[in-house]
């Protein structure tokens, strides 16, 4: 079978990303904060500190993660960071401290996606 990839096996070792997305907010090493969505929040920010993440995150560590939210898509994980964006810095300071305050905001998100489509 020329010019077809193998399947790999189900059994297989390779490394699977976890389902879903997740939305976190970061302090930089300079206290500005940074939003964002990855399926492995860990290996996004250990690529942040490498300096191979966001442009804005270059420099900026050691960074510590303040909330992060699961979602099951990714359209709904971007419109949370879009809304999270719109914040002002003391709003998202109040997610960071009490992360109960995301639910509302995602449910808003949600009853607004068909209307977003």
């Amino acid at each position: 079978m020329k010019g077809r990839a193998a399947a790999v096996p189900a059994s297989s070792s390779t490394k699977r990303a976890p389902a879903g997305w997740t939305v976190y907010l970061v302090r930089c090493g300079d206290g500005t904060l940074y939003c964002g969505i990855a399926r492995d929040v860990g290996a996004r920010i250990a690529a942040h500190e490498a300096g191979k993440g966001a442009r804005y995150t270059r420099g900026r560590g050691p960074l510590t993660l303040l909330v992060a939210r699961r979602c099951r898509e990714m359209g709904t994980a971007l419109r949370i960071e879009l809304a999270i964006k719109a914040l002002p810095r003391s709003r998202k300071l109040a997610l960071a401290q009490n992360p109960e305050l995301l639910k509302p905001l995602a449910r808003a998100i949600w009853r607004l996606k068909p209307y977003m489509s």
